[in-house]
């Protein structure tokens, strides 16, 4: 009974701070903080999130030129198709790790995390989704908790409020980060665990793999 209770209430409080930041989101233009990612190339929403991580939405052949003035050595894609149809610069690594945040978990934001820090040991990494707001929204904001040390609620405003574009889905992230459990993502990130719980999918498949 007491589970049952709880539940309903928990998910009111995701719903009221997400209800609470789309509010405050028609006032981020006058009020944008200068240490969210800054604007780069509107035509690709694309942000500077640091010296060496962008975020936009899906580039396209002519966005070759801008890449290599910004020095990226490395494409994360979150998305189901290959970035090989645009991308033809061998020069550029190419990483796909496909997610929706309506059935995100740990395992997800463990392998994005990793995936840019390991590309940034090589140079600057440009992260995207297709329109670079809920896939690429949500793992800038952990990344802005779990690596950079953010608070959630200022890694959400960023993600609700920085003019990264409008989305429905913004409410699976809240949730998300409102029940993620920052510490455990650290240990599992740092320790090279593929999640935080020992019997995820990602643990249970390499479980079963044979032993070479």
């Amino acid at each position: 009974m007491l589970k049952a209770r709880f539940m309903p209430a928990k998910c009111l409080t995701f719903l009221a701070v997400f209800i609470l930041l789309h509010a405050q989101a028609e006032e981020v233009i006058a009020a944008r903080q200068p240490h969210w990612a800054q604007p780069v190339e509107a035509q690709y929403n694309l942000y500077q999130m640091s010296p060496t991580l962008y975020r936009s939405a899906l580039p396209d052949e002519q966005a070759h030129v801008l890449l290599e003035k910004l020095h990226i050595v490395t494409v994360i894609n979150f998305l189901s198709e290959p970035d090989s149809a645009w991308l033809k610069n061998l020069g550029v690594a190419q990483v796909q790790l496909p997610y929706r945040t309506n059935h995100v978990d740990d395992a997800d934001t463990v392998a994005a995390l990793r995936a840019i820090q390991t590309a940034q040991a090589h140079g600057p990494v440009l992260m995207h989704c297709k329109h670079g707001v809920d896939r690429t929204g949500l793992m800038a904001a952990m990344y802005r908790v779990v690596v950079q040390n953010w608070s959630k609620e200022d890694a959400l405003s960023e993600m609700t409020q920085g003019g990264f574009g409008e989305n429905s889905h913004f409410k699976d992230g809240v949730a998300y980060m409102m029940q993620a459990d920052i510490p455990k993502l650290r240990a599992a990130l740092s320790s090279g665990a593929c999640s935080t719980s020992p019997f995820a999918t990602c643990v249970v498949k390499n479980w079963l793999r044979p032993k070479v």
